[in-house]
């Protein structure tokens, strides 16, 4: 789309405002912009499910077994710099460029895989999916903080989850049937044709609504409430260089785009250490760390590290509650099947039910009558998920039935439905228009960057108790190692209890 930057950087008025006050996200004036923007999120949800089914099968046709897991890591560590670019580019011209941009950049990572003849260039078609899907992300972030009012933000983050619903029940089987008759390549190359229709719907609206830099102090101020307005009023410090007394001059940071290939680089090397336990893996592993300490104090807010109120504990929590629930979750299928004797297919069924409670959560905080009450929803939100995680591991007994985990999984999606929406809720809501798409990268970076950390911290302690050599299969259980997965999920556990702290400073000065 050659002629969207031009016309995105003469755009220089604020952004119109939607019609009417009593509006809802499905009403005249909001209808186009919801139903594109959510049916980006379904089809992004319906690959994220759909890819991990056929991952395995791809990964045999082109000998690349031995490298399968680079086709994971290799979408995360670039999906971390897309998440900063595009947050610089949004709060410089606005989101629509680097929407469009990063779905383009989506697309041709999905052809890419998809027509790969070698393992080496399906996964460079993962990293290049995944700067798309770092910068889709925030741009979406943007577009919820400047088109649409703060009490029906709530509401739209309600939709985004729920529109991870189907796909989380329906991709792996829909993945499944079209990689046993069509091939795994279908998986890949069918996707990026769907995008288009919600496409032709949002991107007009966005471009009316959204499109620019971030507008001038009155329309900032309706935009984004008292909050916004008096962080402009007092000269709130700004990463990029931003002139306070002269108003938003936003500009690319330089030094922000050096630390978040910092940031990518020093990801991926501690992914690499994490998969090979020697001691020669030392070696990447610590400068992976090295790479990364400096970069993610650069990059998240002043004072994330020590929960500091108001954004800062946000972005932490944020973290916190993704870090700790993914990193369980991902050997909760492992533990039922190598522990309790379940197939694969039971035992993904066993956490499906969690779609639909994560949704039912972030359904609860969206009502406007629990707006007073937001961060306490996410205090009891992080003692649910909490609970769920500790709960676990009980199943490790054979007096205790299999379906407490469902259970148990379902309950803590709830929590993660009331967490997750209301920290992207917050941080909007804190954040000056000018800086609303760097506070969203940060919001992601904690999120992704954390999933890295505690499941690789995870995995090392899984894998130094022995669980490296349990039995993959439900016909075989005789590799029986339960003090390996409790070392994944008691300290998982205590990560999130430690979220329930954090989620009591989130405001910004005590009331």
């Amino acid at each position: 789309m050659p002629d969207s930057k031009p016309r995105d950087a003469d755009v220089v008025d604020a952004p119109t405002p939607l019609a009417e006050e009593g509006e809802g996200v499905l009403g005249q004036g909001y209808r186009a912009l919801s139903v594109g923007i959510v049916s980006v999120v379904l089809l992004i949800a319906f690959e994220a499910t759909a890819v991990g089914t056929a991952m395995p099968v791809a990964a045999r046709e082109l000998d690349g077994i031995s490298l399968y897991a680079f086709a994971f890591s290799g979408y995360f560590t670039t999906s971390l710099f897309g998440m900063v670019l595009a947050g610089q580019w949004s709060d410089r011209h606005g989101p629509l460029a680097p929407l469009t941009t990063g779905i383009a950049s989506f697309g041709a990572g999905l052809l890419l895989s998809g027509t790969a003849g070698a393992m080496w260039v399906f996964i460079l078609g993962r990293a290049v999916q995944g700067l798309g899907g770092g910068m889709v992300i925030v741009a979406l972030y943007v577009v919820v903080g400047r088109a649409y009012p703060e009490r029906l933000r709530p509401a739209i983050m309600a939709a985004f989850a729920a529109a991870w619903i189907v796909p989380s029940i329906v991709g792996p089987l829909a993945a499944g049937t079209v990689t046993e008759r069509l091939g795994w390549r279908w998986v890949f190359v069918g996707i990026p044709v769907l995008v288009l229709l919600p496409l032709a719907f949002a991107l007009p609206q966005i471009r009316r609504r959204a499109s620019g830099p971030a507008g001038g102090p009155d329309a900032a101020g309706a935009a984004e409430g008292p909050a916004g307005a008096a962080k402009r009023a007092g000269g709130a410090d700004r990463a990029d260089g931003a002139d306070a007394a002269g108003g938003p001059r936003v500009s690319f940071d330089r030094r922000r785009i050096r630390l978040a290939l910092a940031i990518s680089l020093g990801a991926g090397l501690l992914q690499y250490a994490a998969q090979d336990l020697r001691a020669l893996s030392l070696v990447p592993g610590v400068l992976g760390v090295a790479l990364l300490v400096p970069a993610v104090l650069g990059l998240l807010p002043r004072g994330t590290y020590r929960a500091a109120r108001g954004l800062p504990s946000v972005v932490l929590l944020r973290g916190v509650a993704a870090g700790s629930f993914i990193a369980a979750e991902s050997f909760a299928p492992l533990m039922l099947v190598t522990q309790r004797g379940l197939s694969p297919t039971l035992a993904g069924f066993s956490l499906a039910a969690g779609g639909g409670t994560w949704a039912l959560g972030s359904w609860v905080q969206s009502r406007p009558r629990l707006e007073p009450y937001r961060e306490r929803l996410t205090t009891v939100g992080m003692l649910l998920v909490a609970a769920a995680i500790a709960t676990a591991p009980s199943v490790l007994a054979d007096p205790v039935p299999v379906w407490t985990l469902a259970v148990a999984w379902g309950v803590g999606c709830f929590g993660m439905g009331l967490v997750i929406s209301s920290t992207s809720v917050l941080l909007l809501k804190l954040s000056a228009p000018e800086e609303a798409g760097s506070n969203s990268a940060a919001l992601q970076i904690s999120d992704g960057l954390s999933n890295v950390v505690l499941l690789s911290a995870g995995g090392a302690a899984f894998a130094a108790l022995g669980g490296g050599t349990v039995a993959h299969t439900a016909t075989d259980t005789s590799g029986s190692h339960p003090a390996a997965f409790a070392a994944v999920f008691l300290p998982m556990a205590a990560v999130a209890l430690l979220g329930v702290w954090v989620s009591t400073r989130l405001r910004e000065h005590q009331q």
